[in-house]
Protein backbone atom coordinates (compact mmCIF):
# COMPACT_ATOMS: atom_id res chain seq x y z
CA UNK A 1 0.00 0.00 0.00
CA UNK A 2 1.60 3.75 -0.52
CA UNK A 3 2.79 4.68 2.54
CA UNK A 4 0.60 8.08 2.07
CA UNK A 5 -2.88 5.71 1.65
CA UNK A 6 -1.21 3.79 4.84
CA UNK A 7 -0.64 6.58 7.21
CA UNK A 8 -4.48 8.47 6.24
CA UNK A 9 -6.09 4.66 6.95
CA UNK A 10 -4.36 4.95 9.98
CA UNK A 11 -5.21 8.18 11.29
CA UNK A 12 -8.97 7.51 10.24
CA UNK A 13 -9.19 4.56 12.10
CA UNK A 14 -11.50 4.19 15.71
CA UNK A 15 -9.53 4.03 18.40
CA UNK A 16 -10.32 1.48 21.35
CA UNK A 17 -10.38 2.54 24.98
CA UNK A 18 -6.83 3.53 26.19
CA UNK A 19 -6.25 2.42 29.63
CA UNK A 20 -5.07 4.50 32.39
CA UNK A 21 -1.49 3.40 32.60
CA UNK A 22 -1.51 3.76 28.71
CA UNK A 23 -2.74 7.42 29.10
CA UNK A 24 -0.10 7.85 31.47
CA UNK A 25 2.55 6.73 29.01
CA UNK A 26 1.00 8.97 26.04
CA UNK A 27 2.25 12.33 27.86
CA UNK A 28 5.79 11.34 26.76
CA UNK A 29 5.09 10.27 23.12
CA UNK A 30 5.91 13.30 22.22
CA UNK A 31 8.99 14.39 24.64
CA UNK A 32 11.63 14.67 21.90
CA UNK A 33 9.30 17.24 20.14
CA UNK A 34 9.46 21.62 20.08
CA UNK A 35 6.76 22.33 17.80
CA UNK A 36 6.56 26.27 16.71
CA UNK A 37 3.06 26.79 16.08
CA UNK A 38 1.97 30.45 14.09
CA UNK A 39 -0.95 31.70 14.74
CA UNK A 40 -2.99 33.20 11.55
CA UNK A 41 -4.09 36.85 10.69
CA UNK A 42 -5.03 38.94 13.16
CA UNK A 43 -5.31 36.47 15.53
CA UNK A 44 -2.80 35.33 18.59
CA UNK A 45 -1.11 32.79 20.90
CA UNK A 46 -4.00 32.96 22.78
CA UNK A 47 -6.57 32.18 19.56
CA UNK A 48 -7.60 29.41 17.62
CA UNK A 49 -4.07 27.65 17.36
CA UNK A 50 -4.35 27.53 21.67
CA UNK A 51 -6.18 23.89 21.93
CA UNK A 52 -3.76 22.34 19.58
CA UNK A 53 -0.73 23.82 21.75
CA UNK A 54 -2.57 21.97 25.11
CA UNK A 55 -2.88 18.73 23.54
CA UNK A 56 0.82 18.14 22.39
CA UNK A 57 2.05 20.05 25.58
CA UNK A 58 -0.19 17.18 27.01
CA UNK A 59 2.06 14.54 25.68
CA UNK A 60 5.16 16.23 26.26
CA UNK A 61 6.04 18.41 23.30
CA UNK A 62 7.80 21.96 24.04
CA UNK A 63 5.54 24.38 21.72
CA UNK A 64 6.54 28.29 21.07
CA UNK A 65 4.05 30.34 19.89
CA UNK A 66 5.88 33.50 18.74
CA UNK A 67 3.26 36.91 18.42
CA UNK A 68 3.36 37.51 14.66
CA UNK A 69 3.32 40.79 13.15
CA UNK A 70 0.18 40.49 11.47
CA UNK A 71 -1.66 39.63 15.41
CA UNK A 72 -5.00 41.35 16.33
CA UNK A 73 -8.14 40.65 17.09
CA UNK A 74 -10.84 38.87 15.65
CA UNK A 75 -9.35 38.33 12.54
CA UNK A 76 -8.43 41.62 12.05
CA UNK A 77 -4.84 42.22 12.20
CA UNK A 78 -3.16 45.87 14.13
CA UNK A 79 -1.87 46.86 10.88
CA UNK A 80 1.12 45.97 8.46
CA UNK A 81 4.45 48.13 9.35
CA UNK A 82 6.94 45.48 8.12
CA UNK A 83 7.56 43.49 4.79
CA UNK A 84 6.51 39.95 5.15
CA UNK A 85 9.79 38.97 3.82
CA UNK A 86 11.41 40.54 7.74
CA UNK A 87 8.03 39.88 9.67
CA UNK A 88 9.54 35.93 9.06
CA UNK A 89 12.23 37.02 11.31
CA UNK A 90 10.20 35.79 14.59
CA UNK A 91 10.42 32.49 13.55
CA UNK A 92 14.24 31.66 13.63
CA UNK A 93 14.38 33.01 17.03
CA UNK A 94 11.21 30.73 18.44
CA UNK A 95 13.22 27.60 16.37
CA UNK A 96 16.72 28.71 18.39
CA UNK A 97 14.62 28.53 21.77
CA UNK A 98 13.39 25.17 21.56
CA UNK A 99 16.87 23.97 20.59
CA UNK A 100 18.05 25.69 23.32
CA UNK A 101 15.55 23.89 25.42
CA UNK A 102 16.56 20.28 24.28
CA UNK A 103 14.08 19.50 21.95
CA UNK A 104 15.32 16.83 19.51
CA UNK A 105 13.13 17.18 16.55
CA UNK A 106 11.50 20.31 15.99
CA UNK A 107 8.60 20.77 13.41
CA UNK A 108 7.73 24.49 12.66
CA UNK A 109 3.76 24.64 11.80
CA UNK A 110 1.11 27.54 11.38
CA UNK A 111 -2.54 28.30 10.75
CA UNK A 112 -4.10 30.13 8.01
CA UNK A 113 -1.42 33.36 6.82
CA UNK A 114 0.87 31.65 9.93
CA UNK A 115 0.77 28.82 7.49
CA UNK A 116 1.77 30.78 4.94
CA UNK A 117 4.11 31.95 6.66
CA UNK A 118 5.40 28.51 7.53
CA UNK A 119 6.02 27.44 4.11
CA UNK A 120 7.46 30.54 3.50
CA UNK A 121 9.86 30.58 6.06
CA UNK A 122 11.32 26.83 4.99
CA UNK A 123 11.11 27.63 1.43
CA UNK A 124 13.55 30.65 1.99
CA UNK A 125 15.87 29.41 4.70
CA UNK A 126 15.66 25.16 3.68
CA UNK A 127 15.13 22.62 6.27
CA UNK A 128 17.40 23.83 8.87
CA UNK A 129 17.54 20.77 10.97
CA UNK A 130 13.52 20.64 10.79
CA UNK A 131 11.83 16.96 11.21
CA UNK A 132 8.59 18.68 9.54
CA UNK A 133 6.58 20.98 8.48
CA UNK A 134 2.63 21.41 9.30
CA UNK A 135 0.49 24.01 7.13
CA UNK A 136 -3.40 24.01 9.19
CA UNK A 137 -5.83 25.27 7.15
CA UNK A 138 -3.42 27.38 4.82
CA UNK A 139 -4.81 31.07 4.24
CA UNK A 140 -3.83 34.55 2.75
CA UNK A 141 -4.06 33.84 -1.06
CA UNK A 142 -2.97 37.48 -2.57
CA UNK A 143 -3.30 35.84 -5.86
CA UNK A 144 -6.92 35.33 -5.63
CA UNK A 145 -8.21 38.62 -4.34
CA UNK A 146 -10.70 39.85 -6.81
CA UNK A 147 -12.09 42.76 -4.61
CA UNK A 148 -12.05 45.96 -6.57
CA UNK A 149 -11.01 47.93 -3.80
CA UNK A 150 -8.37 45.48 -3.33
CA UNK A 151 -7.20 45.64 -6.57
CA UNK A 152 -7.11 49.83 -6.75
CA UNK A 153 -5.33 49.27 -3.56
CA UNK A 154 -2.57 47.68 -4.95
CA UNK A 155 -2.06 50.17 -7.99
CA UNK A 156 -1.88 52.75 -5.63
CA UNK A 157 0.82 51.27 -2.88
CA UNK A 158 2.97 50.34 -6.44
CA UNK A 159 2.77 54.11 -7.21
CA UNK A 160 3.62 55.05 -3.58
CA UNK A 161 6.55 52.58 -3.62
CA UNK A 162 7.77 53.27 -6.78
CA UNK A 163 7.86 57.31 -6.21
CA UNK A 164 9.62 56.64 -3.14
CA UNK A 165 6.94 56.84 -0.42
CA UNK A 166 6.65 53.41 0.34
CA UNK A 167 6.69 54.08 4.26
CA UNK A 168 3.62 56.08 3.63
CA UNK A 169 1.26 54.97 6.18
CA UNK A 170 -2.68 54.96 5.53
CA UNK A 171 -6.09 52.61 5.31
CA UNK A 172 -5.33 49.53 3.18
CA UNK A 173 -7.64 47.15 2.46
CA UNK A 174 -7.89 43.66 3.95
CA UNK A 175 -9.75 40.14 4.15
CA UNK A 176 -9.85 37.42 5.95
CA UNK A 177 -12.10 34.31 6.24
CA UNK A 178 -14.80 36.23 3.80
CA UNK A 179 -14.56 39.46 5.34
CA UNK A 180 -13.11 42.75 3.79
CA UNK A 181 -11.93 45.47 5.98
CA UNK A 182 -9.50 48.40 6.51
CA UNK A 183 -6.21 48.04 8.96
CA UNK A 184 -3.75 51.06 8.72
CA UNK A 185 -0.26 50.01 6.98
CA UNK A 186 2.88 51.56 5.13
CA UNK A 187 2.55 51.13 1.49
CA UNK A 188 5.40 49.17 1.43
CA UNK A 189 4.47 46.26 3.83
CA UNK A 190 1.22 46.11 2.82
CA UNK A 191 2.05 45.50 -0.60
CA UNK A 192 4.29 42.54 0.17
CA UNK A 193 1.86 40.90 1.79
CA UNK A 194 -1.01 41.36 -1.13
CA UNK A 195 1.34 41.20 -4.16
CA UNK A 196 -0.64 38.69 -6.02
CA UNK A 197 3.53 37.11 -7.03
CA UNK A 198 4.61 38.21 -4.08
CA UNK A 199 6.61 36.58 -1.22
CA UNK A 200 3.29 35.64 0.43
CA UNK A 201 2.07 33.57 -3.01
CA UNK A 202 1.18 29.50 -1.35
CA UNK A 203 1.87 27.91 -4.90
CA UNK A 204 5.52 29.11 -5.57
CA UNK A 205 6.56 28.76 -1.92
CA UNK A 206 5.60 24.89 -1.89
CA UNK A 207 7.86 24.48 -5.23
CA UNK A 208 10.57 26.04 -3.43
CA UNK A 209 10.55 23.51 0.01
CA UNK A 210 12.76 21.58 0.57
CA UNK A 211 12.01 17.28 0.82
CA UNK A 212 11.23 17.61 4.22
CA UNK A 213 7.71 15.87 5.89
CA UNK A 214 4.96 18.06 4.88
CA UNK A 215 1.45 17.54 6.80
CA UNK A 216 -1.44 19.82 4.89
CA UNK A 217 -4.82 19.71 6.47
CA UNK A 218 -7.54 21.50 5.69
CA UNK A 219 -11.25 21.53 6.32
CA UNK A 220 -13.73 20.31 3.49
CA UNK A 221 -15.47 23.18 4.88
CA UNK A 222 -12.72 25.78 3.96
CA UNK A 223 -12.47 28.10 1.07
CA UNK A 224 -9.38 26.50 -0.16
CA UNK A 225 -10.82 22.94 0.02
CA UNK A 226 -11.71 23.66 -3.79
CA UNK A 227 -8.41 24.22 -5.06
CA UNK A 228 -7.65 20.52 -3.92
CA UNK A 229 -3.81 19.14 -3.77
CA UNK A 230 -3.01 20.73 -6.81
CA UNK A 231 -2.54 24.26 -5.47
CA UNK A 232 0.16 23.73 -3.55
CA UNK A 233 0.83 20.45 -1.75
CA UNK A 234 1.24 18.45 -4.89
CA UNK A 235 3.84 21.66 -5.84
CA UNK A 236 6.51 20.71 -3.19
CA UNK A 237 9.03 17.81 -3.36
CA UNK A 238 7.80 14.64 -2.48
CA UNK A 239 8.57 13.00 1.00
CA UNK A 240 7.80 9.34 1.96
CA UNK A 241 6.04 10.78 5.13
CA UNK A 242 4.72 13.96 3.52
CA UNK A 243 0.30 13.67 3.99
CA UNK A 244 -2.61 15.78 2.23
CA UNK A 245 -5.41 15.61 4.75
CA UNK A 246 -8.83 16.48 4.51
CA UNK A 247 -10.87 16.60 7.31
CA UNK A 248 -14.66 17.49 8.72
CA UNK A 249 -14.00 21.40 9.69
CA UNK A 250 -13.83 25.19 8.66
CA UNK A 251 -11.11 26.90 8.64
CA UNK A 252 -11.30 28.30 12.27
CA UNK A 253 -11.87 24.85 13.75
CA UNK A 254 -9.47 23.12 11.65
CA UNK A 255 -6.38 23.35 14.48
CA UNK A 256 -8.75 22.49 17.18
CA UNK A 257 -10.48 19.45 14.79
CA UNK A 258 -6.78 18.39 13.63
CA UNK A 259 -5.36 18.04 16.99
CA UNK A 260 -5.05 13.70 17.07
CA UNK A 261 -3.96 13.57 13.48
CA UNK A 262 -1.48 16.14 14.22
CA UNK A 263 0.22 14.50 17.20
CA UNK A 264 -0.53 11.16 15.20
CA UNK A 265 1.48 12.32 11.94
CA UNK A 266 4.59 13.43 14.60
CA UNK A 267 4.76 9.91 15.65
CA UNK A 268 5.24 8.90 12.14
CA UNK A 269 9.02 11.18 12.20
Amino acid sequence: MDRRLFIAACLAAPLPPVPARAQAQAKDQLADFGLVLLHGKGGGPGGVIASLAQHLRAQGARVDMPRMEWAGERGRPAGYFVPYEQALRPIGAALARLRAQGARKIVLAGQSLGANAAMAYVARNGASGLAGLVALAPGHTPERFRRPEILRALEEARALKTSGQGQTRRAFPDANDGRTFDVEASAEAWLSYFEPDGPAYIPRNAARLPSIPFLWVIGRRDNLHAAGRGYAFDRAPRHARSLYLEIDADHMSTPDRARADVAAWLRTL
